[in-house]
């Protein structure tokens, strides 16, 4: 099983990486925020406001522990609120452009390039517009109490 990661800002995105290994705190602080979440919080300053999934290796100690030291703000969020989690939309897309390749991918190389090569297809813009999206999204999730919105 592979697990893919990306990281997106307002104008900007990170290559889209793809982990054989099985995520755990460890790696993901090594991996993922040492090497790329440092960097946007260096162009961003204090403005930055990280969301992940709150998967159990995103939560680890480890990891609350290297946020802190780094200044980085974590979004709270409700737990199974995919209505605020912006990436969702994006693997949504990512999907559908992986699902039309003729032939479709057969082996997880051809998994790999396909994702590698369609992340880089997705415009900015559109990145974008679901960023500017986001206080919206906020406002009607507090509005329902934290339930289904019609994002």
């Amino acid at each position: 099983m592979a697990r893919v990661w990306v990281g997106i800002i307002l104008g900007s995105r990170t290559d889209l990486h793809v982990q054989s290994v099985t995520m755990t705190g460890h790696i993901y602080r090594d991996v993922i925020l040492s090497q790329h979440v440092r960097l946007f919080r260096g162009a961003m300053g204090a403005e930055l406001l990280f969301m992940d999934d709150n998967a159990r290796p995103h939560r680890a100690n480890i990891v609350d522990e290297c946020l802190q030291s780094e200044d980085i703000t974590r979004m709270d969020w409700p737990a199974y609120s995919p209505d605020l989690y912006l990436i969702e939309h994006l693997w949504d897309i990512l999907g559908r452009r992986i699902a039309a390749h003729q032939p479709p991918p057969t082996c997880l190389p051809e998994l790999r390039r396909a994702l590698l090569d369609e992340w880089c297809n997705i415009p900015q813009d559109q990145i974008d517009n679901f960023i500017l999206r986001m206080s919206r999204r906020c406002k009607a999730c507090i509005a329902s109490s934290g339930r289904h919105t019609p994002y």
